[in-house]
């Protein structure tokens, strides 16, 4: 009787710890349960952050500019918290445990802010009509109950946005020609499920917390995340586990490190001269650019530890194919650079442009448009764009250069899952 040939994905494993079989593991499937959650968190967040200006304003009395500051307090914090959630996924706890661990801790936030919204006891009084001028603001308790509930909200966007892309990415072998192709697929239905759930959040989540109640909507953003969690534990057993292999950051800071206490040592003219520990299909070649950062991978006697074996330190040494990684980390800085001046108007549009439109007439007929639900446009925009480029940008892509574009990053610096919003 013939044995059966099993096929493993390339350095991935199965939830067992065994070797991942590319028939049992892996696959768009197990992806898909990866955009549920990914999907669930942008109908929380988005779904909080372009209505919540309006809440801290006619609810909590809170002043205008002190109203937009927290709103973009939370969605800053939300962001720089996905250095955390990464450096946790790669260094310790792996992307399943850190996208199961900050998805409840999400859950949590927005039950809470469910609940700051329903009880009496933790808003300040209703404003009363023949005294407008005498709205009581929310009490420094009051404000404490509802910081905590949106920095727990921000502690679950931040670790789940650091972990989802790259966990999906984890599903498909990029040794596999067939499946690198679903790879490079699979960034474009992450962003379109993005953008979906971003629309359902400014258009059927605002309409809900402004017509029907506030703890109403937010107890769906609590009940749908708690449903997605399910969902992802459900698919367990299909999916790809990477190893931890420690964080970028600190692999940047130990190149960067190295090249400096090396700073006035001569670098060889054959590349053949310098440290290099990757295997021989994974290695990067040396460029000619930034070429200060190639010090870190000249070898000098003081890398030799005892009885002339290479010191492995790698604060003090670094191979050429991680100095190149930091380079491609480098060249990616001025398009991250063109991010900054997007989202500070981004920022305007979920904050003093929702608190305009709110003063305007907004009537359709009888029916009256959520002020938060302007930022339609936006998402709108974003999943016509995207429609374009899938279906029209790549095929002509790939019939002009007989490939479709990649989104490869370095695997050591999987940055991806850093900064995708």
């Amino acid at each position: 009787m013939e044995e059966k040939i099993v096929s493993s994905a390339a350095n991935a494993l199965d939830y067992k710890g065994f070797p991942a079989d590319k028939s049992k593991t892996g696959g768009w499937i197990p992806a898909s349960l990866i955009l549920g959650i990914e999907f669930c968190e942008r109908l929380s967040t988005m779904g909080i952050a372009v209505n919540l200006v309006t809440y801290l304003i006619g609810t909590m009395h809170l002043p205008s500019a002190t109203s937009a500051n927290i709103v973009t307090d939370f969605m800053g914090t939300s962001f720089l918290l996905c250095l955390l959630g990464g450096f946790l996924a790669d260094s310790f706890l792996g992307r399943y445990r850190t996208i199961a661990i900050f998805a409840l801790v999400q859950t949590i936030g927005t039950g809470m802010l469910a609940i700051s919204t329903k009880l009496p006891q933790l808003r300040p009084p209703v404003c009363q009509a023949e005294s407008p001028t005498l709205c009581k603001q929310a009490t420094g308790s009051q404000m404490s109950v509802l910081y905590a509930s949106l920095f727990l909200i921000a502690v679950g966007t931040g670790g789940l946005k650091s972990s989802v892309s790259g966990f999906g990415t984890d599903q498909f072998d990029e040794n596999d020609e067939k499946e690198k192709a679903k790879m490079n697929l699979f960034f474009g239905r992450f962003f379109f499920f993005v953008s979906l759930g971003t629309l359902m959040a400014v258009t059927v989540l605002v309409y809900i917390q402004d017509e029907l109640s506030r703890s109403l909507g937010y107890g769906i953003c609590s009940v749908s995340m708690f449903t997605a969690i399910l969902i992802f534990l459900a698919g367990t057993r299909r999916y790809r586990y990477k190893k931890c292999a420690g964080s970028p950051v600190v692999h940047i800071l130990q190149v960067i490190v190295a090249a400096v206490r090396k700073r006035d040592v001569h670098i060889p003219t054959n590349e053949n001269l310098l440290y290099e520990t990757a295997p021989e299909g994974s290695r990067i070649c040396q460029s000619g650019q930034f070429r200060f950062l190639d010090k870190a991978a000249v070898i000098i006697k003081e890398d030799h530890a005892t009885n002339n074996i290479m010191s492995s330190n790698p604060w003090c040494i670094s191979s050429v194919t991680k100095v190149e990684e930091v380079k491609m980390m480098i060249r990616l800085l001025p398009i991250w650079a063109t991010t900054i001046i997007f989202w500070t108007t981004y920022a305007q549009m979920i904050t003093f442009s929702v608190e305009q439109a709110s003063t305007m007439k907004r009537n359709i007929g009888s029916f009256q448009i959520p002020s938060g639900s302007l930022t339609v446009f936006f998402v709108s925009a974003i999943l016509i764009s995207l429609a374009v480029y899938d279906r029209l940008i790549i095929p002509i892509w790939k019939k002009w250069k007989g490939k479709q574009g990649n989104y490869k990053f370095p695997p050591s610096l999987n940055f991806s899952a850093y900064c995708l919003a």
